[in-house]
């Protein structure tokens, strides 16, 4: 496509800005700073592990909150109805996020970690929860579809309450049994999972949908896309290192004192990812649902709510558990290859969707031999 042919740019079209394009180096930082500052700066884990209330850690939460509501804010409600509309995204969606999942989580785990059942326990709780939070990062720096994005992480989140007690139970202790393998039982309140929920998905959602209400009703449209939403769109990145910071602060001397283990437990998270990520992208492709929507359902499938199976391994197994640490090395692994598979996602968008993710317009790749 010329430069004279191509569409102008508009208040919606995306690019990386330059901190986006650092990502990874910041996200890299910030893990390498958390583990630092919780392994040799005393008191700080403690301290942080004090700041909870219900289960729930005061720091981390404000962490996300900060992080979901600029993306959230950008989501234009009135095509949530749309997106609603579209069965192939949601059934995919579901049969992606709560029956591929969990159970590729629990091949992987048995085939890697036979022999270390804690270890094991922890990346099958990981595979039950589904991504409620950071998937609205990753979905927006891959120019997926936000309004979907937002319908699917709903979705999720009502099925996070009803289903994950029911599939903890058939995973760690039903299907194990039939398979005459070891059972190792999961006792947790479903309660604790649906305040989980309703705080770092609720309380960002309903933000958003009121800013963008109030804004555009006092201000107008261009005035809430083209002034106040790039104000608060670098705090959802600055959201999401501080968290990450403070994960990896909490449990840093568990990640440095075992590199073996994390090295283990990493194996099968790694092929769980891509192979998430990749069946979703193509199952997208196939159902002939165009790259932004097939963007969001892989990024959808393959994101894990780790602040959900961190707070449950450690709520039934305790802090210093191997289910707690393999909850911890969670996005140890899932923040690099997300970001990654962002870059992955960007180039998948020319070169098998022939589409320019930042404008939607058709994508002609116009080099010539030399």
């Amino acid at each position: 496509m010329s430069a004279a042919t191509a569409p102008a740019p508009t208040s919606t079209t995306r690019r990386l800005s330059t901190l986006d394009r650092w990502l990874p180096l910041w996200i890299g930082l910030a893990m390498v700073g958390g583990i630092l500052l919780g392994r040799f700066v005393p008191g700080v884990s403690p301290l942080l592990a004090s700041l909870e209330v219900a289960g729930i850690s005061i720091p981390i939460a404000l962490g996300l909150l900060v992080m979901m509501y600029p993306v959230l804010a950008k989501v234009r409600y009135d095509k949530v109805a749309a997106v609603t509309g579209d069965k192939k995204l949601l059934i995919s969606s579901l049969v992606l996020n709560w029956l591929i999942g969990p159970a590729l989580m629990f091949a992987l785990a048995w085939m890697f970690l036979p022999d270390l059942p804690e270890y094991r326990t922890g990346l099958i709780i990981v595979g039950l929860a589904r991504c409620i939070a950071m998937v609205v990062i990753w979905n927006d720096l891959a120019c997926g579809d936000r309004e979907a994005a937002a319908v699917l992480v709903a979705i999720n989140s009502v099925f996070q309450v009803v289903a994950f007690s029911l599939l903890g139970w058939f995973y760690l202790t039903v299907l194990p049994g039939w398979l005459g393998l070891d059972t190792q039982g999961l006792d947790f309140s479903v309660g604790a999972i649906a305040l989980n929920v309703l705080i770092f998905l609720g309380i960002p959602l309903l933000a958003g949908f009121a800013s963008r209400f109030i804004g555009e009703r006092r201000k107008g449209r261009d005035w809430y896309e083209e002034k106040f939403l790039p104000k608060i769109g670098p705090w959802a990145l600055y959201g999401l290192l501080f968290t990450i910071v403070l994960l990896f602060a909490l449990q840093g001397e568990q990640v440095t004192s075992r590199p073996l283990d994390v090295a283990r437990i990493a194996l099968p998270l790694l092929v769980y990812f891509a192979v998430m990520w990749f069946v979703g992208l193509l199952s997208g492709k196939a159902l002939g649902l165009g790259y932004a929507r097939s963007s969001t359902l892989a990024f959808t499938a393959a994101g894990n709510n780790f602040e959900l199976a961190i707070a449950v391994a450690i709520g039934t197994f305790g802090a210093t558990s191997g289910q707690a640490l393999a909850g911890v090395v969670g996005p140890l692994i899932e923040v690099p290859v997300l970001v990654g598979l962002v870059y992955v996602s960007l180039w998948a968008a020319r070169r098998w969707f022939h589409t320019d993710p930042y404008t939607a317009a058709p994508y002609t790749d116009v080099r010539t031999p030399s």
